[in-house]
This record gives structure tokens, sequence and C-alpha cells, in this order.
């Protein structure tokens, strides 16, 4: 895994601070001709793994990267799902059968639907989960997807529910039939490892908001601080900046000084945002630290 990660939410509109400034980038990107100027910034640069939400848009994405494989022999794709609106656009759009057929993996509709069915029928969660993992896989068919993250809007509500070995059955599924390691997105990571380690999920790969003022870090900024101490793991920190709170130098150089981090996931839409970032954890996190 790569220590610097792009992030995607500016792509779509999603701003933390600031709504017009969201408005303005979603206008911005709708042609997916900018995504990819952008993410050619980056590659550029240096960066070369994308940690991207199964957004349809991002299929084009992966349409041009399989269509230049000479160009982008080093990019990696490390997806994030589920995307709910997806979903919820497509059965709109095509109807319940529709929306089914166009996210079936490509193994077989027949094989697919016996796992669906079955699984209803037994209230199999594992069959449904990993279903739902391989539809989501599908655009990635391919393209080098070393990790394989489950988004916080699902991880968070396992673990309000207490449904943790839903996080076995991700984890396993993503080793055994995509050769991955599976990921996990959090808005509370202190309580996020306790229930990988009451499940045997050791030295987990943990994304979740690390940064100077504890924006959205569920949990406490405490808890934090002594789960990067003491905990075995691997963390990815994201929100960083706190959505533009934190001035770009102070916040990188805070965040690289911390123990336990393995990597920092940020969005820039321009190439100068990707060099300074760049730049910044090059000064305060040396390769050879």
């Amino acid at each position: 895994m790569d220590r610097l990660l792009f992030g995607d939410n500016q792509f779509f509109g999603v701003n933390h601070m600031s709504e017009e400034k969201a408005r303005t980038q979603s206008m911005r990107f709708q042609d997916i001709r900018a995504v990819i100027d952008v993410l050619d910034q980056a590659y550029d640069e240096g960066v070369r793994s994308f940690m991207c939400t199964t957004h349809d848009r991002i299929a084009l994405v992966c349409d041009h990267m399989r269509s230049n494989p000479g160009r982008y022999g080093e990019f990696r794709f490390l997806p994030c799902m589920p995307y709910a609106h997806k979903y919820a656009n497509a059965v709109t759009d095509d109807g319940i059968l529709g929306a089914l057929k166009r996210f079936m993996p490509d193994e077989g509709i027949m094989n697919a639907a016996m796992r669906g069915g079955m699984s209803l029928a037994r209230k199999d969660i594992e069959g449904i989960t990993t279903l739902l993992v391989d539809a989501e896989m599908k655009m990635f068919a391919g393209l080098h997807t070393p990790v394989v993250f489950l988004q916080n809007v699902v991880v968070d509500l396992l673990l309000g529910l207490g449904f943790k070995d839903a996080f076995r059955i991700f984890s396993d599924h993503i080793r055994n039939r995509y050769g991955a390691e599976p990921g996990f997105i959090t808005m509370n990571m202190p309580m996020l490892l306790d229930a990988l380690d009451d499940v045997g999920i050791e030295n987990p790969i943990i994304c979740s908001n690390i940064n100077k003022i504890g924006f959205r870090m569920c949990g406490g900024f405490d808890a934090y601080e002594r789960s990067l101490r003491e905990r075995r793991f691997r963390a990815i920190a994201m929100s960083v900046f706190a959505s533009g709170a934190i001035p770009p130098r102070e916040a990188i150089e805070w965040v690289c000084r911390q123990p336990n981090i393995e990597a920092i996931v940020f969005g820039a839409s321009t190439r100068s945002n990707i060099v300074n970032t760049k730049s910044l954890v090059d000064s305060y996190w040396p390769l050879n630290q």
C-alpha cells in the first residue's frame, strides 16, 4: 500500500465545510475527461493509488485505464463499497429485476441468482454479502485492486447493530476471491478495532478521520491517540485537513508525527494542490522513516 492515496470526494461534490464549493466541483467534474485529467496529474506526480467509491462514473475511469495499459501500468484502484445511491437510482430507472441484471457478476445470472435467492430463503447474510461484493467489483475486472474497503455507512451500521460476523465474511471473501486485502472505513476507529479483534481479524487496515483538531473523530480524540499508540493495525488517515479548518503544513506536520499511520488519503482538484500535498508529506514523512 502506498503512503499517499488519492481520494475521489472532490469529483462527486462532497465537501464537509462548504456546500457552494461542493456544487462548483460537482459541475466541473460532470465531464469524465475532467476527472481523468486530474488523475493523470496525480499519477504523473507519483501518486499512483486511487481510493474511490463504486459510483457509476468510476466505471468510465476503469474503462479508460483498461484501454491504456501502457500509460497506467502502475495505477492501483482501492475500491470502497457499497455506493448506496447507485442501487437506489438503478431500481428507480430499471425496476428491481433490471437493477439485479445490471449488477449481476459476469459468472452467470443463474449462479448469482441461486446464491442470492437461496440466501434470502435461508436468511443467509453471507451469500447476500458476497453476491453484492461481486457485483460491486465487476467494474474493476482486469485492473489492480490490492485493497478493497467496506464503506463507513455499512461498517458503522454493523457496529451499531452488533453484527460483527459480517466483517469476517467480507474479509474472507475479499482475500479468497480477489487475492486482495480487506480494508474498513469508519467514523469510530476505537470501537471498530474492538469488533475486529472479537472476530479474529488481525492487523487490519482501517481508514478513519485523524486530524489535529478531532474533526469527525467519533469515540474521542484521546481514544484515537491511545489506539494509534497501543493497538496493532494499519491506519489510513483521512480528513487530515479537517475540510480546510487546518492549514496544510500544520495538518501534514502533525499527522506525520503520529505513530502507526501507514498512509494518508487526500483529495485535490488542481495540480498545484497535488504537488503541495505530496511535497509536504515527503518533507515531514521521509521514505527512510
